[in-house]
């Protein structure tokens, strides 16, 4: 007999599972073919979606105390997508090279929601493990990571974009009025060396160069490279394109991700560099209910800003008291984000009732934010 105890805890953990689904969905795509290999972009985007409206928001918080030994079954979920995930990646760089019925367009768009799932839900899970304290989560995350090509982000996330979030020393806080297509390549740019820089300054600070072989870039491209070896391996120049095609939709899905989470918000500036600290408001929060299933609370970013070494199902989501809200959830906002004047007239009027909110003694902002975080040419 299964206990209550045991069951309640199933049954908790039992929903935020729903991303395996995309695993046997590529699968099938590729064994059918046709329109069909662009499938998980439609779940992801569109039924996810659709399943917020009929879903609404879970406004409930878990108690955040509860001890680790309690959230075994959340600590599998996201361990065990790393090696789903490996054999998915390079099962399906296998399996185009051999597939007759593929033709090229349909290995493109296959390998397209490849990128798609390995965005929406391989770096999502590969955020929460590099946040644990556990060296096999840590790893795990690196291994995600190298999957799609972006190592450095676990240096960029950890040791820049939580210290300096909301202020210009981030480059991932996007600016109030700047559009993504504007972001997008400046991030790109920017997180690599940030990331960079942030490991070299943290050698030299034991007096060590940047070529001590305990800087973690030569993890991250000892990882990247032996992933790349094996996609020409399995499916040569072609597998290695492919490969490196997911790798770049799976980058554009976080960034576009990371785009909504903290546009256009700013943390007071205290004179002398410094800033207040990173409270709820400083994030965008997000409560609907089916696409925090899929991304496993990353839309409660508020809390998760806060309190940075909180497990995923412990993160609490906020009233518009405490932090500000999107209208909708990932899914909806990051399709509008790719449209600049649409997601400006969604979103700039909500920035500017937050800042008369939190902020009112600041009432020259175009000033304030051109002294402190001009946008770079």
């Amino acid at each position: 007999m299964i206990s209550s105890d045991t069951a309640a805890k199933v049954q908790g953990a039992l929903p935020f599972w729903i991303s395996f689904l995309l695993i046997p969905a590529v699968w099938l795509s590729a064994i059918v073919g046709g329109w069909w290999v662009l499938i998980i972009p439609v779940l992801t985007w569109y039924l996810f979606s659709a399943l917020d409206v009929v879903g609404g928001l879970n406004l409930e918080n878990v108690d955040p105390d509860t001890a680790d030994e309690h959230l075994s079954l959340y600590v599998l979920l996201t361990s065990l997508w790393v090696p789903i995930q490996f054999l998915t990646i390079f099962g399906l760089i296998y399996y185009a090279g051999q597939a007759e019925h593929l033709g090229t367009w349909e290995k493109i768009g296959l390998f397209f929601s490849v990128g798609a799932a390995t965005g929406t839900v391989g770096i999502n899970y590969s955020h929460e493990l590099m946040h644990q304290k556990n060296k096999r989560e840590r790893f795990l995350g690196d291994a995600l990571l190298a999957m799609v090509l972006y190592s450095h982000f676990r240096s960029e996330h950890l040791l820049v974009h939580h210290r300096y979030v909301g202020t210009p020393r981030d480059p991932v806080t996007a600016r109030y009025g700047e559009g993504f297509h504007r972001y997008f390549p400046r991030v790109l740019r920017q997180c690599w060396h940030s990331a960079f820089g942030a490991e070299k300054a943290m050698l030299a600070r034991k007096d060590l160069p940047w070529t001590d072989l305990s800087n973690p870039f030569f993890r991250y491209w000892a990882l990247q490279v032996g992933f790349i070896v094996l996609a020409f391996l399995l499916g040569g120049v072609a597998g290695i394109l492919l490969f490196v095609f997911q790798a770049f939709i799976a980058i554009w899905q976080l960034e576009l991700v990371n785009y909504v989470e903290h546009y256009g918000l700013t943390r007071k500036h205290l004179g002398d560099g410094k800033y207040e600290h990173v409270q709820p408001r400083h994030s965008w929060n997000a409560a609907h209910k089916a696409s925090n299933w899929m991304l496993i609370n990353l839309q409660r970013h508020s809390d998760h800003h806060y309190k940075p070494d909180r497990r995923f199902p412990l993160l609490q989501t906020y009233t518009e008291a405490d932090a500000p809200q999107l209208p909708y959830g990932y899914p909806v906002m990051t399709m509008a984000a790719m449209y600049p004047r649409l997601w400006k007239k969604i979103m700039n009027p909500r920035v500017q009732r937050w800042r008369e909110m939190y902020y009112p003694e600041i009432t020259q902002w175009r000033a304030y934010n051109k002294a402190l975080n001009p946008l770079p040419k």
